[in-house]
């Protein structure tokens, strides 16, 4: 029969552990401002669930999120893109312009695209084209975006972005008049959109990257 004495020590022992243990808990504090440790998230996606004082978002998940591209060059590009096919790539329209950025096949000429079947079927080379197109425009507009860039014509302030732009839709030559006669000269598409609107649309993206280029060409022929 074993000494009772061997069964008490061990329990002792146990009980303080647990007692040492329990005494090293402390309370922790809520936290009182989440802005700093809580993504942002859009106000539409969230529900503010309280636990405590801190705030938890519950993401919704059929909400989908994409980049705001603001007034950068590839938010000019984007949104010439969309006023001119809605974004569509193989798109002819009814006058023969061709796919997102509604090229005719005379300006496609000029840039060193001669098969305009080819690049309705590439999308990088309709990228590639729209770069070339702006670069020729820059160099043949640059006396016209030095002299007239902040000034007022037809209630518009002109900026280089809406020049490039109105010379996309009517070319560089229209542009010209129409900056030169103070917009008397308004040049309309066949669907009667002028040049002063997309002066207006176009205005204030930063189109610096864009370089004047004289011999702009697509370096990659079809």
């Amino acid at each position: 029969m074993r000494n009772i004495g061997s069964y008490i020590a061990p329990s002792l022992t146990i009980c303080l552990l647990l007692l040492v243990s329990f005494s090293k808990i402390r309370t922790i504090k809520p936290i009182k401002d989440s802005s700093q440790d809580i993504a942002m998230v859009s106000s539409r996606a969230i529900e503010s669930q309280p636990v405590g004082s801190l705030v938890l978002p519950t993401i919704e998940p059929h909400v989908t999120y994409t980049p705001t591209l603001g007034k950068t060059f590839v938010g000019f590009k984007e949104a010439v893109g969309f006023k001119e096919s809605r974004g569509n790539y193989f798109i002819v329209n009814s006058y023969g312009y061709l796919g997102k950025y509604q090229f005719g096949e005379g300006t496609l000429k000029l840039i060193g695209i001669y098969n305009p079947n080819e690049f309705l079927k590439n999308p990088e080379l309709q990228e590639k084209a729209f770069i070339a197109n702006a670069e020729r425009n820059k160099w043949i507009l640059r006396k016209d975006i030095k002299r007239f860039n902040g000034m007022v014509v037809n209630g518009v302030t002109v900026t280089e972005s809406g020049i490039l732009a109105a010379a996309h839709l009517a070319g560089p030559g229209n542009v010209k008049k129409y900056l030169r006669s103070y917009g008397s000269n308004n040049f309309a598409d066949a669907f009667g959109t002028s040049i002063s609107y997309y002066m207006k649309r176009f205005s204030g993206y930063d189109t610096s990257e864009i370089i004047p280029n004289k011999k702009a060409k697509v370096k990659r022929t079809i």
